[in-house]
């Protein structure tokens, strides 16, 4: 009975296989174990700066309206009203304002005509003056909402849209900001590396967070960046996280 035995060549080529799986597979336990001793000499924290400012820019808008039958009666009106509201900024300190463009509606009514039918017809023209107010003086700014009301003694119906405190210098306060919660991030990075033994070596890595300007103590977040307008005084918070080399 012939008994036929393995081709020589044919152990050669499995003897090959198991020893390149066996490169492939110790190489890729390398390369973890590398991966995990690069991760162990970094520190990943983030650190933060906050710095509360005062507004030095108010904007006061206000409108006010007159209606005629005719364009050029409704103007008039609107005219007159303007020499009392420019008279009453005036007395309240403020020199220089913008006048928006004129507005111009019509104003309509439905009716029956003569055979029945409803039609709409002109009966007069409705125009809108706003006023805006751009001023340093924040204390005259902000007396502009809290007195307009006073031009009504003059027949004056105007109409306040609204105060805004904007701080002009928050480009500026940005840069100086993110500087300081850069620092904080290596105070924190060298607490926390002194607690096993470590130094820190340097920066490798940083992400700015969005700068968030809110009213004055709170803490409201957005993903876009807050940039408050309704308060006079408010709070700067930047945030950085960054990656620092372990020694």
């Amino acid at each position: 009975m012939n008994v036929s035995l393995p081709r020589p060549h044919l152990f050669g080529l499995l003897a090959g296989l198991f020893l390149a799986a066996g490169i492939a597979f110790a190489a890729l336990v390398f390369a973890n174990t590398w991966s995990r001793i690069a991760e162990s000499q970094v520190v990943n924290v983030t650190g933060s700066a906050r710095k509360n400012i005062v507004s030095d820019l108010v904007v006061w808008r206000g409108r006010f309206a007159a209606e005629d039958a005719s364009l050029l009666g409704a103007n008039e009106q609107l005219k007159s009203d303007l020499a009392k509201v420019e008279a009453f900024l005036r007395t309240k300190g403020i020199g220089t304002y913008t006048l928006a463009p004129v507005q111009i509606r019509e104003v309509t009514s439905r009716a029956k005509d003569d055979d029945g039918e409803t039609v709409t017809r002109r009966i007069g023209y409705h125009l809108t003056q706003t006023v805006i107010v751009r001023s340093t003086d924040i204390e005259a700014g902000s007396r502009l909402g809290r007195e307009c009301a006073q031009l009504l003694n003059d027949g004056v119906a105007l109409v306040q849209d609204g105060i805004e405190f904007l701080y002009t210098k928050a480009g500026e306060a940005k840069v100086e900001m993110m500087a300081e919660a850069t620092k904080d991030a290596r105070a924190r990075a060298e607490q926390i590396g002194a607690q096993g033994g470590r130094r820190i070596k340097q920066l490798r890595a940083a992400r700015m967070g969005v700068i968030q300007i809110n009213p004055l103590y709170s803490a409201e977040t957005s993903w876009e960046g807050n940039n408050d307008r309704s308060s006079l005084e408010k709070t700067i918070t930047a945030t950085v996280s960054a990656t620092f080399d372990l020694n």
